[in-house]
């Protein structure tokens, strides 16, 4: 398969290489060119490359089923993903004020509720969010930061514009997919790396390691940090390990820690070492055996209380989970303005909000036409894609929202924009979002570009991985002026 550009359309949608068939946008022009200019059984080559090199490299996810846990070769396309780096600019200080204002919600509803006081912020949907809980009230964190890494999913529209879709605070995932696609790309196509200026990614565990340094209690150059996993059936398992190989910390479970006079320590074939951070990819129900489920064998028990006592820092904190919730995210720009006194620079998607009355009849008259989430689920389950359904799913779904209105927002469908991937004959179009990692501590930080995601089936715009999705590299490239 040689790749034609001219028999490329990707029809309505704003497509992130090809602006019409036959012409590349300026800042991937050198890109397409190249592609353009292999043969097939270069390209053949190059993917075959790709894929053995996951294999050698171990990239792997786990997928949830009926028949257990699936362990699968990460899937790759070859053809990365272009930005304009003027462009990324203005997007990067968007989402580091969009972090930056969800930090001062999250501390504020956990201390003097202004936002709920100043009415800005209605107190039943605080009142009734899953996620708040009240064992953090009155906890204030070191530089009064809760959601230290945060993974906002953008999207782009018809308009070639950038919209949060969501914001992921309490266990983000998926960055060292987006370290790995960069070294999976280097190796297959080294020659485009000396031919474009691409912003470099790996920088990301070095960043990482200084956030959490920096909430450390105990001021050492180099705190004992550890990434907490609930261990290898999890299917982040594989960014859990990657992390702390990267950073060079150890990776424990609960069992590996224990809690001695409101302190944690780690078992080592030494005794015990004091911990300082812990960077945990732990749910919060499953922290603390003695603070929130009781059945957890996941957690530390004690570690809860080692934590309000400031022993201990641990990352993203307990509670900061209250603003990943998709309800409370159509209230971020109102948020960016209360505690900022700033415009939004990113935009929200549209939002519905089936908790109001007004709101919720429109939603259920045009189930049809939205897309309808639940407000705490993640990986693109419980949703609903209106146009897509059918009148039985419509039906449950009505039922759902009557039955828990709090627990629904529905959204318009999104035009997601598309990107070229390897098809059979030629590069065919598909739908993309991208993640970009956003850091927090004594400063902030946006990975360049992030985790594209691709829907690989075509006119799916379903692009998690655990539901068939795939990914790219991501090119944040900074242009020549000619």
């Amino acid at each position: 398969m040689e790749i034609n550009w001219r028999d490329y359309h990707s029809g309505d949608f704003y497509d992130e290489l090809i602006s019409s068939p036959g012409h590349p946008r300026k800042v991937a022009r050198q890109l397409a060119k190249h592609l353009a200019g292999l043969s097939s059984e270069e390209i053949a080559e190059r993917k075959h490359s790709a894929e053995l090199a996951i294999k050698t490299m171990g990239i792997s996810f786990t997928v949830y089923s009926e028949a257990g846990n699936i362990d699968r070769a990460w899937p790759f396309d070859i053809i990365p993903r272009v930005i304009a780096h003027k462009e990324w600019l203005h997007t990067e200080k968007g989402l580091i004020q969009r972090l930056q204002a969800l930090n001062c919600f999250i501390d504020d509803v956990y201390n003097e509720q202004r936002i709920v006081k100043d009415k800005v912020l209605p107190a039943e949907l605080l009142a009734d969010s899953v996620n708040f809980r009240p064992e953090c009230v009155g906890m204030k964190p070191a530089l009064g930061v809760w959601a230290h890494i945060c993974g906002s999913d953008l999207i782009r529209d018809n308009d070639g514009r950038f919209y949060v879709l969501e914001d992921n605070l309490r266990v983000p995932s998926g960055v060292s997919y987006m370290l790995e696609n960069r070294k999976v790309t280097k190796r297959i196509f080294p020659e485009l790396f000396e031919n474009h200026n691409i912003l470099p990614v790996t920088e990301y565990p070095s960043q990482l390691f200084d956030t959490l340094a920096a909430i450390s209690p105990r001021p050492l150059e180099f705190p004992e940090i550890v990434v907490l996993t609930p261990g290898i059936y999890n299917s982040a398992y594989f960014e859990h390990s990657y992390l702390a190989q990267q950073m060079g910390v150890e990776l424990v479970e609960g069992s590996d820690l224990v809690v001695e006079d409101d302190h944690v320590f780690m078992r080592t074939i030494n005794g015990l070492a004091r911990v300082d951070v812990i960077y945990r990819r732990i749910d919060d129900l499953f922290l603390d055996p003695q603070m929130f489920n009781p059945d957890s064998v996941l957690g530390v028990p004690g570690l809860m209380r080692a934590w309000l006592k400031g022993n201990v820092a641990i990352a993203n904190a307990p509670g900061a989970g209250v603003a990943d919730d998709k309800v409370i995210y159509t209230y971020v720009p109102q948020m960016i303005k209360y505690y900022l006194g700033e415009d939004p620079i990113l935009p929200n998607v549209p939002s519905y909000l089936c908790v109001d009355k007004k709101q919720r009849d429109y939603v259920l008259e045009n189930l049809d036409k939205l897309v309808v989430k639940p407000a705490n689920e993640s990986g693109g389950y419980g949703m609903l894609i209106g146009p897509q359904s059918s009148k039985k799913e419509r039906e449950e779904f009505a039922a759902r929202i009557k039955a828990q209105p709090r627990n629904y927002m529905a959204q318009p469908l999104i035009s997601l924009s598309t990107t070229p991937i390897i098809g059979s004959k030629n590069a065919e179009p598909r739908h993309i979002d991208l993640r970009p990692f956003v850091l927090q501590g004594r400063h902030s930080s946006v990975t360049a570009g992030g985790l594209t995601r691709v829907a690989m089936r075509k006119g799916s715009y379903v692009v998690n991985s655990s539901q068939g999705g795939g990914s790219q590299d991501t090119w944040v490239v900074v242009e020549e002026d000619k």
